[in-house]
């Protein structure tokens, strides 16, 4: 499963909270409970300040971790109590001004917890005093609010707050795209734009928030955690820019605040262009702050986690069926399957040869290529493609010689796409269509030369168009998604000249 993991100390802060599981009501807590007993209507919501806030209408399973997470954003946060029984719960702040900003900004847009419309206010008391015989609900109370200052004692260090923040992805061996940012740093509350860029070999971006609260929640929340397990870290700090100038919408830019810039594309600006809806401009209306309904654990505060959805990992070997035996070939499967993933071995079955197993170098990859390639039209026929229960495929024994015909080990192919971590292909996976993209043009060839190239290969061009501004690149349309399917199967690698050899993939553009 992919998902969101965090540091060492903040993971065990919220394991110490998680292990104490089941938290008492504080039923003799009669000065707090003298207040939790009178449900506030609107002619009698506490208006005097306090550094208590008071929330109402909490979910009975909700812990003290979540109500803590709720209050982080807007100051430091020094005592928590949870009346599960009252559906009821108090944040006592460090500062009588952070409770006042916590109750503004929560006047003017709604809190959630786990999806529940909770209602925020001063409380009548100036502050909270419980029990400390209930250890068990103390214990873990204790660890979130640990939790809790650790990850405020962490932002002290970076600087004043921002609208805008700066992310740094560490150790990004999977692709991390604008829209992949978009959907993780959306769930703390509404972007309004965001620039990615490379600096340094690091993938990058900038993230403007509306407002300082919501992109302090964002920095608190996401700093140090994990995209997906063990790689891609976000490292997050407060940009000097206080506004973001974003020209185009494309996958490199994007300000969901004007669905109406151009692509930089002219061909897709003139033209046809791209959907709003496929550059994820129609979700314009993020969440608000706190309302997030996250699925599983989080390390550092124990709140639900900011995993993708929808992405379930399997192994990393994959079962293709119903292949065209007629004309499938290992060296054919690991062309196409080397778009999303760098294919380690190919097996056609020697019993039933319009099947096949294809190993992948991780599970990642074989999710991208089952993701984009089940039930594509390949040789006349629709293929499928899913999880294999094999860890591994293996090759075939000495002395099998029709069985070695079907088997090839791909390891130390030098046509691996993502050989190299945080490789820039990861960043250009497409789904396939019929445009490629084609690369390692050399000067010589023109586009005469590689339009013949594919028509002298069995195929019809439809249009042709080099990138303006680098030549060594170009778009190439084909009649149909399958042709070019077999396109890129068969003129991937073609030799151009002495020294270079085309490099084919699918592209998500459209020429006009």
């Amino acid at each position: 499963m992919l998902g969101i993991g965090g540091s060492p100390a903040i993971a065990a802060a919220a394991a110490a909270a998680a292990a104490q599981g089941m938290m008492a009501t504080y039923a003799n807590h009669v000065e707090n409970n003298n207040e939790a007993k009178k449900p506030k209507v609107d002619g009698q919501i506490n208006t005097v300040p306090s550094r208590v806030v008071h929330i109402r209408n909490i979910p009975n399973e909700v812990t003290e971790a979540e109500v803590i997470h709720l209050g982080i954003p807007f100051g430091r946060i020094t005592n928590v109590l949870v009346l599960k029984g009252k559906n009821q719960a108090f944040l006592e702040f460090g500062e009588e001004t952070s409770a006042h900003t916590m109750v503004t900004y929560f006047s003017n847009c709604a809190a959630q917890l786990r999806g529940r419309t909770v209602y925020v206010q001063f409380s009548n008391h100036k502050e909270l005093k419980t029990d400390q015989t209930h250890s068990n609900a103390n214990a873990a109370a204790r660890a979130a609010l640990q939790a809790a200052q650790a990850l405020a004692g962490q932002s002290e260090t970076q600087g004043g707050p921002n609208t805008v923040l700066r992310v740094v992805i560490e150790h990004m061996i999977y692709p991390v795209t604008l829209d992949v940012l978009h959907q993780i740093f959306s769930r703390v509350g509404r972007v309004l734009k965001i620039i990615t860029f490379t600096k340094n070999n690091t993938f990058q971006a900038l993230i403007q928030y509306p407002d300082v609260v919501t992109a302090q929640a964002a920095k608190l929340t996401l700093d140090g955690q994990n995209i997906y397990n063990a790689c891609c870290t976000l490292r997050i700090e407060y940009s000097k820019l206080t506004n973001l100038n974003v020209k185009y919408n494309n996958d490199k830019s994007r300000d969901y605040t004007n669905p109406n810039l151009p692509t930089g594309d002219p061909a897709l600006d003139s033209g046809r262009g791209i959907m709003m809806t496929d550059l994820g401009m129609g979700a314009l209306s993020g969440m608000p702050l706190a309302g997030m309904t996250l699925p599983g654990p989080l390390s550092g505060l124990g709140i639900p986690a900011l995993g993708i959805p929808g992405q379930t990992i399997s192994g990393n070997v994959l079962l293709v069926s119903n292949l065209n035996e007629n004309e499938v070939s290992p060296d054919a499967l690991f062309t196409l399957f080397g778009v999303y993933g760098d294919v380690q071995r190919v097996k056609i079955l020697y019993n039933k040869k319009d099947s096949a197993l294809i190993q992948m170098s991780d599970s990642h990859q074989g999710h991208l290529a089952m993701t984009h390639l089940d039930k594509v039209i390949l040789w006349g026929k629709q293929i499928r493609v899913m999880p294999s229960k094999h860890q591994q495929v293996q090759m075939p024994k000495e002395g099998q010689a029709d069985a070695a015909e079907l088997t090839k080990d791909y390891s130390n192919s030098p046509l691996h796409r993502f050989k190299r971590p945080g490789s820039k292909n990861y960043q250009n996976i497409h789904a396939p269509s019929s445009t490629l993209h084609l690369s390692n043009i050399p000067p010589s060839v023109g586009e005469d030369d590689l339009k013949e190239a594919f028509t002298q290969a069995g195929f019809q061009v439809k249009d042709f168009k080099f990138f303006p501004n680098d030549r060594r690149m170009a778009l190439i349309q084909l009649s149909s998604v399958e042709e070019a399917i077999l396109a890129l199967i068969k003129m991937h690698n073609h030799q151009l000249s002495d020294t270079n050899h085309l490099r084919v993939s699918f592209s998500k553009s459209v020429i006009n």
